[in-house]
């Protein structure tokens, strides 16, 4: 890992830490787990906020207020209003997404779940992701949540991550593979 995606990865790690032991203590880390995938589709889909947060000109009291005025208008918890307005007065928002992300792993930590990410060529049917979410289920041990996307260029086939775990079954890893024992025949 390179130093500075370390030291930020450090960085939410610590905010994600106090975030998430308050909200356990007031029990409020199902709302939390809502007001984080809220988040994570604003940062993914406003290049505005995604400006904002890595803005060098921006002053720390303007992301303060547009952080604040987010919080509200997105009904964040406490917690997390206080921390997104704790990062933008410590210049710290630029940690945003490692943040939403340490805080998606210990909510599902808590709750005994592992999530697995999901790369397919056509979008999974929900019975697909359940009888996938089940049989990954009975290898990890633990429930699974699938977080699912699309990559055409796959051809067929499944790419899973679990953790650091991955198996690669598209059609486009096989034709590579043996694209490259023909290079070695040849």
């Amino acid at each position: 890992m390179s130093e500075p995606a370390s030291i930020s990865s450090g960085i939410a790690e610590r905010y994600a830490t106090a975030i998430f032991g308050i909200s356990k203590e007031s029990k409020s880390l199902a709302k939390l787990e809502t007001n984080l995938n809220d988040l994570a589709q604003a940062l993914d889909e406003s290049a505005d906020l995604s400006a904002l947060i890595n803005s060098p000109v921006v002053t720390r009291d303007e992301q303060g207020a547009v952080m604040a005025a987010i919080g509200k208008k997105m009904k964040l918890v406490p917690e997390m209003q206080n921390g997104l307005g704790l990062m933008a007065e410590k210049r710290r928002l630029f940690v945003l997404p490692q943040l939403v992300a340490q805080l998606r792993a210990m909510i599902a930590e808590d709750k005994g779940e592992v999530s697995a990410e999901v790369t397919s060529a056509k979008a999974l049917t929900k019975v697909q992701a359940d009888k996938l979410a089940k049989t990954l289920k009975a290898r990890v041990g633990k429930d699974v949540k699938i977080n699912a996307t699309v990559d055409e260029s796959l051809i067929g086939g499944l790419v899973v991550k679990v953790g650091s775990k991955m198996i690669d079954t598209s059609i486009r890893s096989k034709l590579n593979s043996l694209q490259n024992s023909m290079k070695e025949v040849g």
